[in-house]
């Protein structure tokens, strides 16, 4: 293939049998099971299992991993720890190991991703929490909260597992699509899960719901969605959490995570609801198929329900999407095809020292 394709839009580089995002259902399977049939029903540590061994046992461990240095970074904390796991555990680089131990590292590193998270979510004032008492939880979703707070809170738990299941795993997107490029290298799982999380450290990719709380504490100090929504647009400003490139209607993450915010009794679904509406009306005249509430939109209120600080999303996102890296990183192990695109120079034609 000659032809530039700018981002690589619509160029088909794997073939995948780990997630379906159904744009036309309105549906998002993984390994052909709706995602509605899991929340509530499956918890998170057994979602990573499917998505990664297509069974929901044994999933991820219990595990707590201290976290040597917290910077209040979380993002960066998470990719600084994931980086230096594999010196500290001495992981083999996947080209020298088989299939079966490639998962048990990924297996590890994700369970101590949360962990993590979590530890630099407590702040590196606050003294860590035994780990003895982090290990009583009975869910990943659980024991987050106990590593980050101490304390375990039936809705906030739920509000958490929610939101994990729900972005777990969506394609190949910039940080899955890194994760596959450092696999197809034959290097560490260490290696290519921090380099996920380097990917996702861009507001552009899993750092919306950050922006969406204090976009809706706008419109609610306005009063006016309508007025707050065609000011923001003629100034040619973004609304945060609408539209999306593969879902040409509603995205089915949003729908469930909009049901969930009900359900756990959010103070913000009434100001939410009210501009989501006016948004998708006001977008919809100019781009009909991108009018639609994302994933991020109604993310940002589950998590709020939980006391998760806007800051600290794109690490939560970063936590859920462990299981969809993981799998496409073993995935990309047993392709065994290194990733090497091509370029097209278009700079200056041959030239003297003099013509510098």
């Amino acid at each position: 293939m000659t032809e530039l394709v700018p981002g690589l839009a619509g160029v088909v580089a794997v073939e995948t049998e780990i997630a379906e995002p159904d744009q036309e259902g309105g549906e998002l399977r993984y390994r052909g099971v709706n995602i509605e049939d899991l929340v509530g029903h499956v918890p998170f540590e057994q979602v990573w299992g499917l998505l990664v061994d297509d069974s929901f046992e044994p999933g991820l461990p219990a595990a707590y991993c201290e976290l040597e240095q917290r910077t209040g970074h979380y993002i960066g904390d998470l990719q600084t720890a994931l980086a230096s796991l594999g010196g500290r555990w001495d992981l083999g680089q996947f080209i020298d190991i088989d299939d079966d131990q490639a998962k048990e590292d990924l297996r590890r590193l994700s369970a101590a991703a949360l962990s993590i998270v979590a530890q630099s979510a407590r702040g590196a004032d606050a003294p860590p929490v035994p780990e003895e008492k982090v290990l009583e939880g009975k869910t990943a979703a659980e024991r987050f909260l106990l590593a980050w707070r101490g304390e375990v809170n039936e809705q906030d738990a739920r509000a958490i597992d929610t939101y994990w299941i729900c972005t777990a795993e969506h394609g190949l997107n910039a940080s899955t699509f890194t994760a596959r490029i450092v696999a197809s290298t034959g290097a560490d799982a260490a290696a290519a899960l921090s380099s996920a999380v380097g990917a996702l450290s861009g507001p552009l990719h899993g750092g919306a719901p950050a922006r969406v709380l204090p976009m809706l504490d706008a419109v609610a100090e306005s009063g006016d969605a309508e007025k707050w929504v065609a000011e923001a647009l003629a100034r040619g400003e973004r609304i945060m959490g609408f539209g999306h490139r593969i879902y040409r209607a509603e995205d089915p993450r949003s729908r469930l995570l909009k049901r969930v915010a009900k359900e756990l009794g959010s103070p913000r679904v009434a100001v939410a609801e009210e501009l989501e509406q006016v948004a998708h009306e006001a977008i919809a005249k100019k781009s009909p198929s991108h009018s639609w509430t994302n994933v991020e939109y109604w993310s940002a209120v589950v998590l709020d329900v939980a006391g998760i600080p806007p800051a600290l999303a794109p690490a939560m996102f970063a936590c859920s999407r462990t299981a969809g890296w993981s799998a496409h990183i073993l995935e990309q192990k047993r392709l065994g095809v290194l990733f090497r695109p091509s370029a097209r120079y278009v700079g200056p034609g041959t030239r003297t020292l003099q013509g510098v």
